[in-house]
């Protein structure tokens, strides 16, 4: 790997971290350790949003890499890639409600919601790996451009 693209390996490393910490987070909780389970919860949020702040500042101020992959496997790219940013999306609403709903201490809501959360939290961190793989270690990156001729080829 000659070129390490230091950015977008830093913030897939943080979804990775925060992955991890939520894993942590509900073992702890299955053992009935409420304040380790809350340090845990954070911590993966804290990752998260270092995630959220590399990537948004990336997109920005860099723009995004496009798939430099074969053409005959784009589509399949770009719709595992759509599927990927709908995660993550879902995802990261998801959490931030679980986290104020386990603040306020409206815990009925909170246990029903976060197993779901961290599911689907789980399916964002894998298929954000898969996509940093993708980009950056079976392929060469494409152009760096726009977030919207990125996803869509335009």
């Amino acid at each position: 790997m000659e070129n390490l693209h230091l950015l977008p390996t830093i913030s897939t490393l943080c979804i990775v971290v925060s992955a991890i910490f939520v894993a942590i987070g509900w073992a702890y909780i299955k053992q009935k350790k409420i304040e380790k389970h809350k340090k845990m919860m954070i911590t993966a949020a804290v990752f998260a949003s270092i995630f959220f702040i590399i990537y948004a500042s990336r997109t920005v101020f860099i723009g995004n890499t496009s798939f430099g992959g074969p053409e005959h496997l784009k589509i399949f790219y770009t719709i595992f890639l759509i599927f990927h940013i709908t995660l993550a999306t879902v995802g990261a609403v998801l959490g931030v409600w679980t986290i104020w709903l386990g603040l306020k201490n409206i815990l009925d809501k909170h246990r029903k919601i976060g197993p779901i959360t961290s599911i689907i939290w789980f399916f964002t961190a894998i298929t954000g790996v898969a996509v940093y793989i993708l980009l950056y270690i079976l392929y060469p990156g494409g152009e760096t451009t726009s977030l919207i001729k990125a996803i869509l080829g335009l």
